[in-house]
């Protein structure tokens, strides 16, 4: 853990760090296959973009969290942050594309100060589904924050929440001493401004992370598990819940080297390898944008640092026609999004 732990203090050597991990052990010793070989033996095409629907934007890496799988190595001490003129940027993009969804995430993207500004420009520009994903403590945070839950049903933004399981244990375990309890409550608050409640046209969602290193279940089993706990227990409803297999990036892969169980972790995805998902996967039809403007095919590739394969690279320069003619770039951890149902930043994918 100690070479881990260095490499945190410097971003570059810290993706270095984490691609290393993932082109050794087994893969090394030719023991699996590569993720590119395995997509050749199964007779499937190398992946490529398809129409671009969703403009996914990190707008910064802070966060009141320090959650223990994050893969954005989020926190309070992160001060990066997207800047006013690349969020304008993102609005003419809205305005002159078909991109249907977009998807903001950090961090804690309601923590930029820009962040009411420009979700009611997007609003304004005609964006059809403006997702904020949200940690839900941080709208209990103070009284800047706890005002969010009128503003997000005032602007019809569809809420994406993070919660590792509807009992407290296993989320304060992930996420932090007393996460479970702001959590419920700051649900309670979306249901009353009619989130989740049927015919209200305010969408919420819930994320269930496995809390180990093991694949999830199946999305539509735990999302009945989930609805009838939060229910009976404390009187939540929710529209759907999304099942988000854990890539082996960033703190999860810490914890896979720490605990010793990367080598049979990468086994389990190989193995789980599902043939079917590999058309539906995120990065066909989503652009994923880092707080500096950098592009990726998707938010697990940035915290890689693999930018796009084009010569198109940052949002100042964004082409459509260009981007959508490039190879889509992958590595070991693109498993991840193929095993068992698949997994995406909407859930399952087959």
């Amino acid at each position: 853990m100690k070479k881990s732990l260095q490499a945190r203090a410097n971003p570059l050597a810290q993706t270095q760090h984490q691609l290393d991990w993932l082109s050794k052990g087994p893969f090394a010793s030719g023991e699996l296959p590569t993720f590119e070989k395995q997509l050749s033996d199964h007779q499937l095409p190398p992946l490529r973009p398809k129409k671009l629907e969703i403009l996914q934007l990190n707008m910064g890496y802070m966060c009141n969290q320090v959650c223990a799988h994050c893969h954005v190595d989020a926190g309070p001490d992160r001060k990066e942050k997207m800047s006013r003129p690349l969020l304008e940027k993102c609005l003419s993009i809205l305005e002159q594309t078909d991109v249907h969804t977009l998807d903001l995430t950090g961090g804690a993207p309601e923590m930029h100060p820009d962040f009411r500004w420009f979700v009611a420009q997007a609003k304004q520009s005609g964006v059809q589904d403006l997702i904020v994903r949200s940690n839900l403590t941080i709208l209990r945070a103070n009284e800047h924050y706890k005002t969010l839950p009128a503003f997000f049903a005032e602007q019809g933004v569809h809420v994406v929440s993070s919660l590792p399981f509807y009992k407290k244990e296993k989320t304060d375990r992930q996420r932090g001493d007393g996460v479970f309890n702001q959590s419920i409550e700051a649900l309670k608050v979306l249901n009353q401004m009619g989130y989740g409640q049927t015919d209200s046209g305010l969408q919420l969602d819930l994320v269930y992370n496995p809390a180990g290193a093991f694949l999830p279940a199946d999305q539509a089993a735990l999302e009945q598990d989930f609805k009838s706990a939060l229910e009976k227990d404390h009187g939540i409803v929710f529209n759907k819940l999304l099942a988000i297999t854990n890539l082996p990036i960033s703190r999860f892969l810490e914890y896979l080297i720490a605990s010793e169980n990367y080598e049979d972790y990468m086994q389990t995805l190989v193995e789980a390898f599902n043939p079917a998902t590999a058309a539906q996967v995120m990065c066909t039809n989503t652009l994923s944008v880092r707080w500096d403007g950098a592009l990726f095919d998707c938010d697990f590739n940035q915290m890689l640092d693999l930018a796009v394969d084009s010569r198109v690279r940052q949002l100042a320069d964004f082409d459509l026609d260009t981007l959508q003619d490039r190879p889509i770039r992958v590595s070991q951890h693109c498993y991840g999004c193929t095993a068992g149902s698949g997994s995406s930043c909407q859930g399952t994918v087959a």
